[in-house]
């Protein structure tokens, strides 16, 4: 008998957990409008008073705005189940629009009364973003090459650490962000020499390796850096550069174009890493390796190798990522002053499904969440502050349960190679 031809309408995988999220998402968003309502309006200042395009508050009542909000998010959790229902999954735009109304009606709903600078909360958001996207692009490269960079924490913990020192005894940030990287390679390379060299388990030589940077750094402090602060930690903060005619653009001028160099690098880097990895040989070896090792090894790819060499990369990545804890800021080493943002790093890592652009987006996301429940606290908003406190978790929670859908590793990501 002729085989029955499989139809287009089998052959599709549908991945319902976007549409079910955004539709919960937003049945909870009508519900705290129906059971709290506030009245008054809610003004959102979108200048700063050094702008040279100055722009009007923007003024809204509160329950038609988020009432607005709501319907638009209707509209998008429905689209979101035509496109899953048409093409089997929910295009990322769909996710980023939902999530910016989203934030729109419940800021509008959260500071009835209020103000709320968006300069200000957007450039908070980038400036705790920072190191987390670094972080993450060291984390795409190394897993894309097939090892796990469970050190991204300790990795950034020993940039800080050595910005500061460095830049505190040569007044020169430019040299403690050097070293910084130095020091993250040094961190990846005792990783990548005991899981590709001697095979030892990924995961465990990298939570080895956090607790071994974490407990050095932390000894250092108190025995060397407190005694000897004035030399030794005062990191020199790098100034902020606004870039001409680009700094002046209204809202987002101040808040991607008058930052420091360490900030500027980062776009750099998100740009040379995702053409690199999908547009050059340098990233056709990198995924080559990282997802079936033997047929890389059959056309000639030194597989150890090519490891080896990219997680150091990916390590000087991340300790460059750490400089922004010291010498970005201006502040002084603390013991784990990195607080878990290598672990939300990698997080982003993995929700951003290994591609260099989503891990980034998946950063500022978290960057964003975060300095939000700083500005909720500044102007008093009546959302519980255990709830503020929460908040970033929730949205990873968010994100990773309900948005991404189905994800999947490199194919090789963890497995050592052995020739032959």
């Amino acid at each position: 008998m002729p085989e029955t031809p499989v139809t287009a309408e089998k052959a599709i995988l549908r991945s319902w957990k976007a549409p079910v999220a955004l539709g919960i998402f937003t049945v909870l968003f009508g519900i705290l409008l129906l059971a709290s309502p506030r009245n008054g309006v809610t003004t959102f200042r979108l200048s700063t008073q050094a702008d040279a395009i100055q722009l009007p508050d923007l003024t809204v009542p509160v329950m038609a705005t988020a009432w607005v909000c709501f319907a638009l998010l209707v509209l998008l959790a429905a689209a979101s189940a035509y496109f899953v229902r048409a093409v089997g999954r929910s295009p990322l735009w769909i996710v980023i629009v939902y999530i910016v109304i989203f934030v729109v009606g419940f800021l509008t709903w959260a500071a009835s009364g209020a103000t709320i600078p968006v300069p200000g909360l957007l450039a908070g958001s980038i400036a705790l973003a920072v190191p987390l996207i670094y972080g993450a692009l060291g984390g795409v490269i190394g897993e894309r090459a097939g090892v796990v960079n469970i050190a991204i924490e300790g990795q950034l913990l020993a940039g800080a650490f050595t910005a500061a020192v460095v830049s505190s005894l040569t007044q020169q940030p430019i040299l403690g962000l050097l070293a910084a990287m130095f020091a993250g390679m040094l961190v990846a390379a005792v990783l990548a020499a005991f899981a590709i060299k001697y095979l030892v388990d990924q995961v465990i030589v990298g939570v080895v390796l956090n607790v071994l940077v974490t407990g050095l750094t932390g000894f250092l402090f108190s025995q060397v850096l407190q005694p000897n602060a004035a030399t030794l930690n005062t990191p020199v903060r790098f100034d902020r550069i606004p870039i001409p005619l680009l700094s002046d653009i209204p809202v987002l001028g101040p808040v991607l174009f008058r930052q420091t160099i360490i900030v500027y690098i980062m776009y750099v880097a998100v740009a040379l890493v995702y053409v690199g990895m999908f547009h050059t040989r340098w990233g056709l070896r990198l995924r080559a390796v990282g997802e079936h090792p033997q047929a890389a090894d059959t056309v000639g790819i030194k597989v150890n190798a090519t490891r080896f060499w990219n997680v150091l990369l990916a390590g000087a990545i991340a300790g460059l990522g750490g400089t922004v804890f010291t010498i970005g800021n201006g502040i002084a080493f603390n013991k784990e002053m990195t607080a878990g943002a290598g672990f939300i790093a990698l997080a982003a890592v993995i929700f951003g499904q290994w591609d260099p652009i989503k891990a980034t987006l998946a950063a500022l996301l978290f960057g964003f969440a975060s300095n939000l429940q700083n500005t909720l606290s500044v102007i008093g908003s009546p959302v519980p502050s255990e709830f503020m406190l929460m908040l970033p978790y929730l949205v990873t929670i968010f994100v990773v349960a309900g948005v991404v859908g189905k994800s999947r590793a490199p194919a090789a990501d963890g497995k050592p190679y052995i020739k032959g």
